[in-house]
């Protein structure tokens, strides 16, 4: 007889231990790889993580170079992509300190203009390497300060001869000979014109950037100073004589000498209201004002109320230094009015095209 073998031996009961135990760690192998299956699935696909970006900035190297002996003075490096020509002249200056922003003129090629303060450096390049030239502009000064020191010797000047100092006429002689009342006037009307120029330049008139050379204002100031002592010497004279025709001449010439004034400055609100509002595609149209009628025949009415004014001034006192400076005036506010008449009809071509400089159908 066979015996049944009994199930609760020792061997029989390590056996099912370790079976059970190989059946329990791959049933939860399979149930962590299903929680883990489901876990991927409900969070979407796996993204890696993103790489840190870092912006790379491409910076400038400007030569300059010497525009006569083409020999190299400096190299500005690290300069950005927005720096503008007047940030390079900042840091030309702290390299070469002998040489302000406002000396220094930079050129892209050696016989081209020079170039603004206001151009980007990426707008130059063409490389990582800027090269421009470098060419003493001399001593400066400001617009501002050019304008105030030209119309405040003349006010200064005319005074002087007014007053009739004893350094420039007999004393005796002045205090027996009788003024003529267009002598009056024409110090009010003279003084009036300047003070005029000086109010605009310090409220009306905005200055674009840049500076002029000394030796500019050294010249302007000659030609202002020089006439205002010659006419001012024979008007405000004791033996000055009056004009031909009297008080009628006299009063003529003064009303149109201050209605000229008053459109010169009406005329210059007009631009510089122009210019502030950033409206510059069209041209200057005449308003409700009569003063700024004048648009309507010409394209720079500020040179005409200007040059009215000295050929007034020019009858109503009957000199010659005055109709000598009046001349002088004239010709040069026409080549002022007709290099800004191009300009204008490259800009506004439609407005412009039929109307004259400084004077109609002459200019």
């Amino acid at each position: 007889m066979l015996k049944r073998q009994n199930p609760s031996t020792p061997e029989h009961r390590r056996d099912l231990a370790a079976h059970g135990g190989a059946l329990s760690m791959s049933l939860n192998d399979s149930r962590s790889f299903f929680n883990l299956s489901q876990l991927v699935l409900s969070a979407g696909q796996i993204k890696p993580s993103p790489a840190l970006k870092h912006s790379k900035i491409t910076y400038f190297e400007v030569e300059i170079v010497d525009v006569q002996s083409k020999k190299q003075i400096c190299i500005v490096d690290k300069v950005p992509p927005a720096s503008t020509l007047l940030d390079v002249k900042h840091k030309f200056h702290k390299a070469c300190p002998q040489w302000y922003p406002s000396r220094v003129g930079l050129q892209l090629e050696r016989n081209g203009p020079f170039l603004k303060d206001s151009v980007s450096i990426q707008s130059l390049a063409v490389s990582s390497i800027v090269t421009l030239y470098f060419t003493d502009l001399g001593q400066q000064v400001g617009w501002t300060t050019f304008f105030l020191t030209e119309y405040t010797g003349p006010l200064l000047i005319y005074l002087l001869f007014y007053i009739r100092l004893s350094t420039i006429y007999d004393q005796v002689e002045s205090r027996k000979n009788f003024r003529h009342p267009v002598v009056h006037l024409a110090c009010f009307c003279h003084c009036l014109h300047y003070i005029r120029h000086l109010l605009e330049t310090l409220f009306v008139h905005k200055f674009s950037e840049g500076h002029t050379p000394l030796k500019n204002m050294i010249k302007g100031c000659a030609f202002y100073w020089g006439f205002t002592s010659w006419i001012a010497y024979y008007i405000n004279h004791p033996r000055y004589t009056p004009p031909s025709f009297g008080h009628k001449q006299v009063s003529y010439a003064a009303l149109a000498f201050l209605m000229c004034e008053a459109g010169n400055h009406f005329i210059n609100v007009a631009l510089a209201h122009q210019t502030n509002s950033g409206n510059r595609t069209c041209f200057p149209s005449p308003t409700y004002n009569p003063f700024t009628w004048l648009f309507l025949l010409v394209s720079c009415p500020n040179y005409t109320y200007e040059a009215g004014s000295w050929i007034s001034f020019t009858v109503m006192t009957q000199t010659l230094p005055v109709g000598i400076f009046a001349f002088l005036m004239v010709i040069q506010m026409s080549l002022w009015a007709q290099k800004k008449h191009r300009l204008y009809l490259k800009r506004f071509y439609p407005e412009v095209r039929r109307k004259a400089a400084m004077i109609p159908i002459i200019f």
